[in-house]
C-alpha cells in the first residue's frame, strides 16, 4: 500500500479507515464531518508555514525544470553546431564520387566560417559548464547529459 499523508484531516481518515478495515462498525457523525470537510476549507485552514511550504516548494520545482531545460537546449546547441562543423570537411558536394574543384574553393570564407562555429561552439560549452554547475549548487542533484 503506497500512500502520502499531508495534514491533520488526512492523517485522521486514514488511521479512521484503518481502524474500520475489516469491520462492518458505521463512521460516527464527528469521523463522517471530519471527511466530508473538503480541500476548499482544509485550504483556509492552512497555516503561514505550510502555505509559505507549498509556494516554496512550487517556486523551486518551476525554477528547477527550467535550469535543466535551458542545459539540455544548450547542449542540442552544440551538438549541432559541431556537427554542422564536421559537415564542412565534407568536400564532395553532389555525392561520394565528386569533389569541390580547387578554384570554386574559397578558403578565406572556409577559415571564417569554421573559426565562427568553433568560437560558437567554445562559448556555448562554457555558458553550459556554468549552467550545470550552477543548477547543481542550487538544487543540490547533478544533470548528467548525454554528449
Amino acid at each position: 500500500m503506497s500512500f502520502v499523508i499531508s495534514g491533520t484531516r488526512q492523517l485522521i481518515i486514514f488511521l479512521l479507515r484503518l481502524a474500520r478495515k475489516n469491520t462492518c462498525v458505521p463512521f460516527s457523525m464527528i469521523e463522517i464531518a471530519i471527511m466530508s470537510e473538503g480541500a476548499f476549507l482544509d485550504s483556509l485552514k492552512r497555516n503561514n508555514a505550510k502555505i509559505r511550504e507549498d509556494r516554496a516548494a512550487a517556486i523551486a520545482e518551476d525554477a528547477e525544470l527550467m535550469y535543466k531545460r535551458e542545459v539540455e537546449d544548450l547542449a542540442i546547441l552544440v551538438r549541432k553546431l559541431k556537427r554542422e562543423q564536421e559537415n564542412m570537411l565534407d568536400m564532395s558536394p553532389t555525392d561520394a564520387d565528386s569533389l569541390v574543384l580547387a578554384a570554386d574553393f574559397d578558403s578565406r570564407e572556409y577559415v571564417r566560417k569554421d573559426i565562427e562555429l568553433g568560437t560558437k561552439i567554445r562559448n556555448l560549452e562554457i555558458k553550459m559548464e556554468i549552467a550545470q554547475r550552477r543548477y547543481e549548487y542550487l538544487f543540490g542533484r547533478s544533470l548528467e547529459l548525454n554528449n
